[in-house]
């Protein structure tokens, strides 16, 4: 049974255990397991849970999201079948604006949730009666156009961490020293995993990846060379590679210690945008551009949106506002958090890339 599974025992105490008896676990397992429980068996958005998401914030970043797949679908020729995915989706509220507005554009697809939380699909369901659920992207029937949407979806993937250590690479694992969860460098070589030009790195040198993002993006990337169809990924990253441990944990919207109390707070990393173009490009789709949240927000005309909300009501043109800045500004979300684009091979480019 897994340690996820067993909810009714502190995660904290079946990682110390185990630790106790195999020896140190990898980060990658330590941050699956956690984030596992963690979204098992609770709603973690709002002022009342750990974080709050653009969709929270404000109707017009779901909105503008709806029209862009409203217009790739329209200049592509209308498809009469395709479907709408979201990977992650939350409390629902992303797919309900987006679907709302695309349908003012006769966009009315399928909708299809990849949703693995229990908690969350209860929420999901009261705002999208009419979605099926899937525990996994392989479960989405393969057979027509694809418009999927992921936001902050890659960055809850587990990680793994390579370290270059005096002789040679390790992989970065997690021990239990004195009651406390400790990173430690494992003993194996990894020097065959470090990319070629990397391998003469100085030590100390930390390479992060995300395997669980990479088939994601390969999966994604696929359906679209076979089928058709648009993508959009919205996560806080970088647009280049970079190295450096971004390993991190939110809970009551602070950053807290990641190796304290596993499986109790968000635990996620920065996506590395510039290996997830490469994967999708390998795996047939068209990149159409990786460009900061806020940018991109402007380009699809939020700064519209939201006077045409502040004239119909007057009394929250404040709280627009103000929304808009949180969304669109580079001190705020509009800078640390990235929009990338992917098509099908033959469908038109994007706004806003």
């Amino acid at each position: 049974m897994s340690a996820a599974r067993r909810a009714d025992e502190p995660l904290s105490a079946i990682f110390a255990r185990l630790i106790a008896t195999t020896g140190p676990i990898s980060l990658q397992h330590y941050m699956g397991e956690a984030n596992a429980r963690y979204y098992a068996a609770r709603d973690p958005l709002g002022g009342a849970g750990d974080f709050v998401t653009a969709p929270e914030i404000s109707q017009m970043f779901g909105e503008l999201i709806g029209l862009w797949l409203a217009d790739m679908w329209l200049r592509a020729g209308r498809p009469a079948h395709v479907r709408y995915v979201e990977l992650g989706p939350g409390r629902g509220t992303l797919a309900r604006d987006a679907l709302r507005a695309a349908g003012r554009a006769g966009l009315t697809p399928e909708v299809h949730l990849v949703e693995a939380s229990a908690a969350l699909r209860a929420v999901q369901k009261a705002a999208l009666p009419q979605a099926q659920w899937h525990h996994d992207l392989a479960s989405v029937p393969d057979d027509a156009p694809v418009l999927l949407v992921a936001n902050e979806f890659l960055d809850a993937l587990p990680v793994r961490q390579i370290v270059k250590a005096q002789d040679g690479w390790r992989e970065r694992m997690v021990g239990h020293e004195d009651g406390r969860f400790v990173p430690v460098i494992g003993a194996r070589p990894m020097d065959a995993a470090v990319p070629e030009a990397w391998r003469d790195a100085e030590p100390g040198t930390l390479i992060e990846t995300c395997p669980g993002a990479a088939a994601a993006m390969s999966e994604v990337a696929g359906r679209l060379a076979r089928h058709g169809g648009a993508a959009l990924f919205i996560d806080y990253g970088h647009a280049e590679f970079r190295t450096g441990s971004t390993f991190q944990a939110v809970r009551a919207h602070s950053k807290v210690d990641p190796f304290v109390a596993p499986g109790e707070a968000d635990l996620t990393a920065l996506v590395d945008f510039a290996t997830m173009a490469d994967v999708a490009q390998a795996h047939g789709a068209r990149w159409l551009g990786t460009t900061p949240q806020g940018e991109w927000l402007r380009a699809l005309g939020i700064e519209a949106r939201a006077a045409a909300l502040a004239a119909h009501a007057p009394h929250q043109a404040a709280a627009v506002a103000a929304a808009k800045e949180r969304l669109v500004s580079p001190d705020e979300m509009g800078a640390l958090f990235k929009v990338m684009g992917l098509a099908a091979p033959d469908w038109p480019d994007g706004a806003g890339f």
